[in-house]
Parts: C-alpha cells; sequence; structure tokens
C-alpha cells in the first residue's frame, strides 16, 4: 500500500515539478565565445571600434589590449591571445618559434591600410621634409629647427618604444636600420607620443594617421621627388605617400566558428567602413 500510494503522489505532482524546473532548464542562455585579441597599440581604436560595432558580438566576448606589435606576436607564440595585431610583419625568426610550437607558420591577414604620420606642434612653422631630412633628424645629425627652415631652436625628439611595430617600420623604412639619437624620448603609447608633441612647440614624432588631434602632420618628399605629400586615402592607395603601410592580424592557426565569423566581417564592406571611420585606410577593392 505504502508503495502504490508514493507511486501515486510521484504521478500527481510530477508535472508541478517539470513546470517550476522549466525556466532553469530551457531559459539559460549559451555561453559566449571569448575573442582575444591583443597587440599594436596603433591598432587599438581600431580593434576597439570593430569590437563594438561587430554585428554578431551579442554572441562574442572580446578582450582587446595593446602592448604593441612585439608583445602581441609574443603572446600569439605563447598562446595567450586568438588573434594578434600587429602593425608590421612577422620576422622569420618568429615565424620560426610560431611553427615549432603549432606546425603551422602561421595566417597573415591584412585588415587595413596606414600612413605612417610625422606629427609637430601646431604652431611649428615646418610644413615639410624629405626622407632624407627625417633620417637626419631621428639619428640626430640635425639638432636644429633653423636648419629645416623653422625657429633657431633645438628639435626634441619623440619616439616610440622599440617593442612596437611603429618604431620598428620607421627605423627599417625611413632610418634605413641606423639607430634612433640617444636622446630621443620612447613613449609607451601613440596616443601619449601625441599628447607629448601637442604640448612641445619644437617637438616632433610619429604615429598612425586615426591619432592626428591637436598636432599637424607634415608632407613627406621620398628622395629624389620635389612633391610633398600628406597622407589621405588616396595619396596612400595610390602609392604617393612614402611611408604607407598594412596592419595585419595574425592567428596561430587557420580560424573557425566565430573567430572566421569576426575576421570575414573586418574584411568585408561593413568592416572597412569602419576602418575609414576610425582614421585609418581601407583595402583597396
Amino acid at each position: 500500500m505504502k508503495r502504490n500510494s508514493m507511486f501515486t503522489l510521484l504521478k500527481k505532482f510530477a508535472p508541478v515539478v517539470l513546470l517550476l524546473c522549466a525556466p532553469v532548464l530551457f531559459g539559460a542562455s549559451a555561453p559566449k565565445t571569448k575573442i582575444a585579441i591583443k597587440g599594436s597599440d596603433t591598432m587599438v581604436i581600431l580593434v576597439q571600434k570593430w569590437s563594438e560595432v561587430y554585428p554578431g558580438k551579442t554572441d562574442v566576448e572580446f578582450q582587446v589590449t595593446g602592448g604593441g606589435s612585439g608583445t602581441g606576436i609574443a603572446a600569439l607564440i605563447n598562446g595567450t591571445t586568438d588573434i594578434c595585431a600587429s602593425s608590421r610583419p612577422m620576422k622569420a625568426e618568429e615565424l620560426k618559434q610560431l611553427y615549432e610550437k603549432y606546425n603551422y607558420r602561421g595566417l597573415e591577414i591584412r585588415v587595413a591600410r596606414d600612413g605612417l604620420s610625422v606629427y609637430v606642434h601646431s604652431s611649428n612653422p615646418v610644413k615639410k621634409l624629405t626622407m632624407d631630412q627625417l633620417r637626419l633628424v631621428f639619428t640626430g645629425r640635425v639638432t636644429n629647427w633653423k636648419d629645416l627652415g623653422g625657429p633657431d631652436k633645438r628639435i626634441v625628439l619623440y619616439s616610440r618604444e622599440n617593442n612596437s611595430g611603429t618604431y620598428e617600420f620607421f627605423k627599417e623604412h625611413v632610418l634605413l636600420k641606423q639607430d634612433f639619437a640617444p636622446e630621443a624620448q620612447h613613449m609607451a603609447g601613440t596616443a601619449a607620443l601625441i599628447n607629448a608633441v601637442s604640448k612641445d612647440p619644437f617637438g616632433i614624432g610619429f604615429g598612425g594617421a586615426a591619432y592626428a588631434k591637436n598636432v599637424r602632420a607634415i608632407g613627406i618628399a621620398a628622395n629624389g621627388s620635389n612633391k610633398y605629400v600628406t597622407p589621405s586615402e588616396k595619396t596612400i592607395l595610390d602609392g604617393q605617400y612614402p611611408i604607407s603601410r598594412f596592419l595585419y592580424f595574425y592567428l596561430s592557426q587557420r580560424p573557425v566558428g566565430e573567430v572566421k565569423s569576426f575576421i570575414d566581417w573586418v574584411i568585408s564592406k561593413k568592416g572597412q567602413k569602419v576602418v575609414s571611420d576610425v582614421g585609418y585606410y581601407p583595402l583597396k577593392k
């Protein structure tokens, strides 16, 4: 009798138990996919904007951090980031390390273009320099603005730190691998460099085109050319501006799932519109 009574009670109240549990069983949302993107300080504002307006962001939790291209590449090799954002190509030694760890040479994806701009204080009368003059200035062989058509004042140099892809690109393509002048002040990020130049009437520095706030980008002439060019979408895409570069994503394996969906969107028409909105330049169609 007792067993039959217990069975009858369970049968009677089972629907109630199921109804009470239903919100817990069926109302819980699926966990978000986490995507870590680390690297270039130049690219931080662009990557943050991409993550904010990405149509699939309801299913993704982004973690975007800077630290420099070198830091991002090290994180990719160590397996602590899903995507490395880099303002320079990976080096042969870095690709070798990636292959040794993952048996894969890495995937390089061009995601935008940048005109590496040379900035001065808005009051500085110097509006143009040749590549040779830039090299002489940043290697410390020209130290006074009067030698460049400016005031009789010492030039104050602002550079990025050596873990920066911007630093390495400038050293390789402008200084032709010569060392920066010892007195150059090395700033932790592009925003810090721009802030310093904006407050220093005799300062000069370099950085990504999207950071041109409260400073002035000067015209640059390629060696042997009389044409001074400032960075713009037209001069970057047609090759007139002499210090242009690609901005990259690097991965340690081929992307799948949400990572692939995000990257596909970044290089799509809508993703490239974000590039223009931020102040960089889209890839050629």
